[in-house]
């Protein structure tokens, strides 16, 4: 673990009111609105219950505005209160009066869950870390809060004022999960080799584009196997698909993706076959037969087989976001194939996101991958060697409240 941060440790935070930022963003069932696991959830337990004579203010997003797992946290809050083993309270709030309130009459030992931080218009926007320090979130907060513990490695590449606003304000130090997160990375990375495949699905589209070319250039990808919706703005972007997108900025990404294909021709493989869903049942066909009317919800048997004897023939294989809408039966395959694949590999394999986590917890594979890690898109930042917003914070933090 770098030696330029502090530790949860490093803080005495006795009879303290800690903001603890982690990233309990929780798969959700598209239909039930239910949490579809809690790998998240008891990890951040973890943090939580080493502050057992603090008040613990516990803060996360969940999800994105638009999609279906943009919810409340209230039901998070009752999961980590099972967890934990002890009364957790909800705040239907951020940082309004409500909010306040319930942290400034809260007693040592208490743990209050703050509403979804995206509820709030500053927490989808990022900022350089002086003007973070000043939005109303910050400023609104700090006077009834003693230090901050940031323990959300997988938004550990967003600018977020919740990441790098409390930094400067108050003593900041990593929690319990990144802190893990960092010394595994650092031994994981030590006995890496090539040839490096990656393989990027998921419904991140901006995120994984703009980690493509660094992965590559960082000779961190040798191949890159695309599946999700990530592969259908590739394959789009050269008129191989004609159906719809609903990404943000389409145009933006299709141009992103094609000048990427045409500068690395040889570094790219796209799904052939992919899966529909006709009458309520599972069908396969080519990519280019794919209408605007239907839905893409996996990859075909013909690119699985192929993907597979290229993950099986690597050194070192990086895998982050699900192929396909795992969470129904029949459009499952893709992922677990491919995470059976992994498993098999004799190369070192390193797999992320909590999606990837709870598929692997499902198909019972998790003790077969050499890393699991929380985070999806910050951890494609950083093994594409970019620098991440939190751990910048954390450093800043270090130089000034350490002692």
């Amino acid at each position: 673990m770098p030696s330029k941060i502090l530790t949860l440790d490093n803080l005495d935070l006795d009879q303290k009111r800690v903001f603890v930022r982690v990233d309990i963003n929780t798969p959700v069932h598209p239909e039930t609105g239910e949490l579809l696991e809690l790998s998240r959830i008891e990890e951040a337990a973890l943090t939580v219950g080493d502050l057992p004579n603090s008040v613990a203010v516990v803060a996360s997003h969940q999800g994105r505005v638009g999609r279906s797992d943009y919810i409340s946290m209230d039901k998070h809050a009752r999961a980590l209160s099972r967890v934990l083993g002890k009364d957790v309270r909800f705040v239907q709030d951020v940082f309004g009066e409500a909010a306040i309130s319930a942290i400034d009459n809260a007693k040592p030992g208490d743990v209050l869950v703050l509403d979804n931080l995206r509820f709030t218009a500053e927490e989808n926007q990022e900022f350089p870390p002086a003007d973070a320090e000043k939005t109303i979130m910050v400023t609104r907060l700090k006077p009834h809060l003693d230090a901050c513990i940031l323990d959300a490695f997988p938004t550990a590449h967003r600018a977020s004022p919740s990441i790098v606003g409390f930094a400067g304000v108050m003593p900041t130090a990593a929690g319990r999960v990144v802190a893990r997160e960092l010394m595994k990375l650092e031994r994981i990375t030590g006995v890496e080799k090539g040839p490096y495949v990656t393989v990027l699905g998921g419904a991140k589209v901006n995120d994984r584009i703009e980690a493509i070319d660094a992965l590559i250039a960082n000779r961190r990808a040798d191949k890159v196997l695309l599946s999700g919706l990530v592969a259908l703005v590739f394959l789009k972007s050269i008129g191989k698909y004609r159906g719809a997108l609903k990404v943000d900025s389409e145009q933006k990404m299709l141009v992103k993706a094609r000048q990427l294909l045409d500068d690395h021709p040889n570094s790219f493989e796209l799904p052939t076959y992919v899966a529909v869903k006709v009458d309520g049942a599972r069908k396969e066909m080519q990519v280019t037969e794919v209408t605007e009317k239907m839905a893409v919800l996996d990859v075909g048997k013909n690119t699985i087989d192929r993907y597979s004897r290229l993950i099986r023939g690597a050194g070192t294989v990086f895998m982050s976001g699900p192929p396909g809408a795992f969470e129904y039966e029949e459009f499952g395959l893709g992922t677990e194939m491919l995470l059976n694949a992994l498993a098999d590999s004799f190369g070192t394999t390193i797999v992320s996101g909590g999606h990837l986590e709870a598929a692997l917890h499902r198909f019972g594979m998790l003790d077969s991958i050499d890393l699991v890690s929380t985070a999806g898109g910050a951890l494609v930042q950083y093994l594409a060697g970019k620098r991440l917003p939190l751990m910048d914070a954390l450093e800043r933090a270090a130089q000034k409240w350490g002692k």
